[in-house]
């Protein structure tokens, strides 16, 4: 080859090669300016007051701090948290709206079949949070001081003259006490209100005599005597509660169940910035700070990836859908 001509193809394979470098580097900042440029909006279902709104609000500077931009929690209350899925559902999938959501994610489609949205279809996973027992918490006119005690006098008592408050029909704080009704043969009525918060207040007021709740959401109540815990849903007590039994412990032996609390992104979000997002999320769990403020609510920070957190959904989703099937427990709003 002449040598003029392999000097002008050397010079435009340089150029192509510089081209393609440019090309990358501002594809990379697009994606960097897309999570890093506007506040990053933390959609909680529920009102201020119940766990999922406790968890984010506890990560929230952290991880406003390491993303060096504002976070921003917005509770979007209703519909047993539909309207805020649906929010973040048909939000831009830019990195700039998650949702924080519990349990009832994976359980609304088990008493919706009509969701207008997909709960496996339409999200993707970002990090797993936290998960933690549920604490059967008490008006202090109820009889007993723990589980059995209540229960003994439960059976003598009409049909109606117990109601448990619940943050929705199909959340796991209405399936547990279904549950656990069914065996042990008692009678108590399910009041859906629309979050835990509200569902603190119905108890203080004695309107619903208990709630299925999370610890960080009664333990201001519990402390200061207005609500009394009778058990605990986990295999283990409380280091808080050391005198309070688990279920397992109150009659009914290798009864567990725990709520969990996941970060979840609009399903066409680019992997890169779900990627980013699960690496900064993790991050702000493995806070000591954090770590410390969420285990003294009663959380186990268990900060699973983004596929640990789509896989864990549908696990509850498949274990809840078999015992409403199998109970003929009617879910009828």
């Amino acid at each position: 080859m002449p040598r003029f001509l392999a000097s002008k193809a050397s010079r435009r394979a340089a150029l192509g090669r510089l081209a393609l470098g440019t090309a990358g580097t501002l594809a990379s900042l697009g994606v960097r300016a897309q999570t890093t440029d506007r506040p990053l909006t933390l959609v909680v279902p529920f009102p201020p007051g119940g766990s999922t709104d406790i968890v984010a609000r506890l990560i929230q500077p952290k991880l406003s701090e390491r993303l060096g931009r504002p976070v921003v929690v917005e509770n979007k209350p209703g519909a047993a948290s539909q309207i805020a899925t649906q929010q973040v559902a048909r939000a831009a999938p830019d990195g700039h709206t998650v949702l924080v959501s519990f349990d009832n994610h994976a359980l609304n489609p088990v008493a919706k079949p009509k969701l207008p949205y997909d709960t496996f279809k339409d999200f993707a996973g970002v990090s797993l949070l936290v998960k933690f027992p549920l604490v059967l918490g008490a008006h202090p006119s109820v009889p007993g001081s723990t589980l059995r005690q209540f229960l003994d006098r439960a059976r003598t008592e009409p049909s109606n003259r117990y109601n448990y408050a619940s943050t929705g029909v199909g959340s796991l704080n209405h399936l547990v006490p279904e549950n656990l009704r069914r065996l042990a043969g008692v009678e108590w009525l399910h009041v859906p209100y629309g979050g835990g918060g509200p569902a603190v207040q119905a108890v203080l007021s004695n309107t619903s005599q208990m709630t299925f709740l999370s610890y960080a959401a009664l333990r201001a109540q519990i402390q200061a005597g207005r609500i009394k815990a009778l058990a605990v849903t986990g295999a283990r007590r409380l280091p808080d509660l050391p005198d309070v039994p688990t279920v397992g412990e109150s009659g009914f032996p290798g009864f567990e169940a725990y709520s969990w609390i996941g970060v979840f992104a609009p399903a066409a979000t680019p992997a890169a910035v779900v990627q980013r997002l699960t690496a900064d999320v993790q991050a702000t769990l493995a806070d000591p700070d954090v770590r410390g403020k969420l285990t003294a609510g009663g959380f186990e920070v268990i900060a699973g990836n983004g596929e640990a957190a789509d896989r864990h959904a549908r696990a509850e989703y498949e274990r809840w859908s078999r015992f409403v099937r199998e109970s003929g427990l009617k879910l009828d709003e």
